[in-house]
């Protein structure tokens, strides 16, 4: 995962090289490979080289096309193949990624987005129009912001160069505060007012005083994969699973794939293991990373994850992760962070991981994110009731319902009923328990940012698409959200793929019916019929993981005397975020191992934390009182301080 930053002045002006050089030292971790750069005229363009293929080698950016369009290329192409065959010329399977996405935008244009499959994100400076176009894969693997002034836009895959570049003071984002204590701020949103984030799916073209968002890709509800029996489905989920994976496959480097000892990261690990037996990929090695702590006792992976090391005859790096600790909340001040997922001391888990990824020489992680959540992970018969009734389909709903009643042990006039909610808005049927805001937030917080503090909830349409392909889109939709949050890693720089999260995988899961995907009494059916005789039975079969709440509450109540300590100074209250004395009995009740949102409280902290080391390092400003209470925007980056801590990082 390469690192680029871009700056045109759309005055004219040329580029001052001194911005340039004080942004290198900030992108030069996570491309240590060589370093490319482009200035002329009023761009300059720097990009840091993180090799993971043997093609990435080859290449030399940013590239300059034909036609004098600057191209930054930072991703992995999966439909090489195809490409070459439909734009001939002087392509060849030896053609760099590169070389086959400048080609494509020379003949197609903008449309070209849509033809490439694969984790990717691109940038691309056209001077004769004076204008910038910016683009990301459909789901968001890789990162992508810009800010754009009067003037001038800037842009960079990694979120710091901006923010403190900038020359300016930024307010505080509260909608990517409300999603960060929710579940995830929306794909666009950074914690910056004025700066940016590309949205999956999308391209953006920047000209001087003006912006254009276009979608270039999206499902095709009208999609409907139907075969006669059950086989035919199982086979086609393992052919788009397996080039799902051997895709990810691609590097000239061993590759890690974290093997928690679920049914998501083993199916990966021993779809990958028949991949590379066949010799149809020249991955050197595939190696694993687990986790355990034998300190919790209701999440023991040890059996599962050692079951699949057993199958495939080596065992992995396993890393005591010591829940207990690691969620302990920190509040000392540590140099930079962009966002509060990004705060924090290393933990010792943290630094085995690395240890480890080091010594075995790996660039590439491999994630099983998004196989819980899109192969039915969760045995709702929900959408698949919601289907018959918007194809008026009462008889075979009738038959339905009396199975998952069964199943269930539910009347089925409840299922019913439960069924009926989903078309009503969330405002009059009341949001669940456990989407419904935390108690210790501002009430006047809640009431601004609700749709984005109870998950931006989905209320579905009875007609149109059917109500499961509109769920499946919403699951991407919060995944696209849960990536926008992850922060890349400079120590040691990887990459982290997604085998669920392949266009072609997603696309045919989307458009599958939904009694494929779960029936009665049996979650993620068809995911777990297609891989019996590739992953273990133990692991296939085995109950859905449970989450685990016991150490994180009893790292609160370790901390229990700083967490009132620090109730006496929050910045999240002086914000007009967190209210002060609903916390403090939040904790108290977390002590007494009490009843509450333990991962809204961990996120809380955390945000505090985040909060105190900007306070610390000069970046955060708190909101001067008005005539009715605190100012709603707040300074988070203090102009006189940031080119100081540029320069010392």
């Amino acid at each position: 995962m390469s690192a680029q930053f871009g700056k045109c002045n759309f005055d004219g002006k040329p580029v001052d090289p001194q911005e340039l050089d004080r942004v290198r030292p900030v992108l030069a971790p996570y491309g240590p490979d060589a370093e490319g750069t482009f200035r002329k005229d009023n761009v300059g363009i720097i990009y840091r080289v993180f090799h993971t293929t043997k093609e990435s080698r080859l290449e030399n950016q940013p590239h300059v096309s034909p036609s004098g369009a600057v191209i930054t290329w930072d991703g992995r192409l999966d439909n090489r193949s195809e490409l070459i065959r439909e734009l001939g010329g002087d392509l060849s399977s030896d053609s760099t990624d590169l070389s086959i996405v400048a080609t494509a935008y020379e003949r197609w244009g903008t449309d070209c987005f849509a033809t490439l499959i694969g984790d990717w994100a691109i940038s691309i400076w056209n001077p004769g129009t004076q204008s910038l176009v910016l683009a990301k894969d459909f789901v968001g693997t890789r990162h992508l912001y810009y800010s754009v002034e009067k003037d001038q836009v800037t842009w960079c895959t990694i979120l710091d160069p901006l923010v403190l570049s900038a020359g300016r003071s930024f307010a505080l984002e509260e909608e990517y505060i409300a999603g960060w204590l929710s579940f995830f701020p929306a794909a666009h949103l950074t914690p910056y007012v004025g700066i940016h984030s590309v949205t999956p799916s999308t391209f953006i073209c920047i000209t001087k005083g003006k912006q254009k968002v276009i979608k270039y890709w999206d499902l095709d509800p009208a999609k409907r994969i139907r075969y006669r029996t059950d086989g035919e489905y199982e086979e086609h989920f393992r052919v788009v699973f397996a080039e799902a994976v051997r895709h990810r496959l691609r590097s000239d480097r061993p590759i890690l794939a974290e093997l928690s000892g679920g049914t998501d990261s083993s199916s990966i690990v021993c779809m990958a293991d028949a991949i590379i037996a066949g010799g149809t990929v020249k991955t050197p090695r595939l190696d694993t990373v687990s986790y355990y702590d034998d300190s919790e006792p209701n999440w023991n992976e040890r059996p599962y994850f050692t079951r699949v090391e057993q199958k495939r005859g080596r065992i992995g790096c396993h890393i005591n992760v010591d829940y207990q600790n690691a969620a302990k909340a920190r509040f000392e001040s540590e140099s930079f962070a962009a966002t509060p997922g990004s705060c924090g001391s290393r933990s010792e888990a943290s630094q085995q991981f690395a240890a480890c990824m080091l010594s075995l020489g790996n660039r590439i992680v491999l994630s099983g994110i998004g196989g819980d959540e899109l192969t039915g992970g969760v045995p709702t018969p929900i959408p698949e009731l919601l289907d018959l009734m918007a194809r008026a389909r009462f008889k075979a709903l009738a038959h339905r319902l009396k199975i998952w009643a069964l199943d269930k042990r539910k009347p089925w006039f409840y299922l019913l009923f439960e069924a009926l909610q989903s078309f009503i808005s969330p405002t009059l049927v009341g949001v669940p328990k456990h989407l419904r805001p935390a108690a210790w937030l501002h009430p006047t917080f809640v009431k601004r940012h609700r749709t984005a503090l109870t998950g931006y909830p989905l209320r579905l349409e009875l007609f149109g698409s059917l109500p499961s392909f509109q769920e499946c889109t919403y699951t991407l939709d919060v995944l696209r959200r849960q990536l926008g949050c992850d922060a890349l890693s400079s120590q040691p720089p990887y990459e982290k793929r997604y085998p669920y999260l392949d266009r072609n995988l997603v696309d045919f899961i989307c458009a599958t019916p939904r009694e494929q995907l779960v029936r009665p009494g049996h979650r993620r059916s068809l995911m777990r019929r297609a891989l019996v005789d590739i992953v273990p039975e133990e692991v296939l079969n085995r109950k859905r993981k449970a989450f685990v709440v016991r150490s994180p509450l009893t790292a609160i109540s370790t901390e229990l005397a700083s967490l009132l300590d620090m109730s006496q100074h929050i910045v999240s209250s002086n914000l007009g975020i967190i209210a002060t004395n609903a916390l403090r009995e939040a904790v108290q009740n977390a002590r007494q191992c009490k009843d509450i949102p333990v991962v809204t409280m961990m996120r809380t902290l955390r945000m505090e934390c985040w909060f105190r080391q900007l306070e610390e390092h000069g970046l955060l400003r708190l909101p001067t009182p008005t005539g009715n209470g605190m100012s709603r925007r707040t300074t988070v980056v203090s102009a006189v301080r940031e080119k100081t801590n540029m320069e010392r990082r």
